[in-house]
């Protein structure tokens, strides 16, 4: 078993000394068309790892969200395709919940915090400053009221503007 592990762990440090660069862009603008609706800045720290920050807001009839966070993301390209890396990380969000009951009338506000995964693709078009990202951001949120526990429906496309 303490073989198994060591191996794990070599196989795991050579996956991450990957030093080919991964991004064709150093940062971006833009929108994040999902769950929830974003708006987005994603930035390159390093040849293969990314910041993004994002702000949101979601709303229905009873009960609505605005929502800020960011997440780090490491970057590895994918063979043979020019543009298009996959990419993994994780991050934290707050979420400022309001809920308001249609019948009566009342209503109250709480506020989360979330654990976010981070797994998606990244396309950079070779001659347009567009990217594009389509992501899964499951979240586990930490906190009493309306956003508690496991959510694994989050995710997005996003269309963004690069600013080399």
């Amino acid at each position: 078993m303490k073989r198994y592990a060591v191996l794990f762990v070599v196989a795991l440090c050579l996956f991450f000394a990957n030093n080919g660069n991964a991004q064709d862009y150093n940062s971006a603008i833009g929108l994040r068309l999902g769950y929830p609706l974003s708006l987005t800045y994603k930035t390159f720290i390093s040849d293969d790892s990314a910041i993004e920050v994002f702000g949101g807001l979601r709303g229905y009839s009873s009960y609505s969200w605005v929502n800020v966070g960011g997440a780090y993301q490491v970057h590895k390209p994918i063979e043979g395709v020019d543009g298009l890396n996959w990419y993994f990380g994780g991050g934290a969000s707050v979420f400022f919940w309001t809920y308001k009951n249609s019948f009566t009338g009342d209503g109250s506000a709480s506020t989360t915090f979330g654990i976010l995964g981070n797994l998606g693709l990244d396309y950079k078009f070779a001659d347009s400053p567009i990217n594009l990202s389509a992501d899964w951001m499951p979240i586990f949120f930490i906190g009493n009221g309306f956003g508690s526990g496991f959510g694994g429906g989050y995710g997005a496309l996003a269309v963004r503007y690069t600013l080399n």
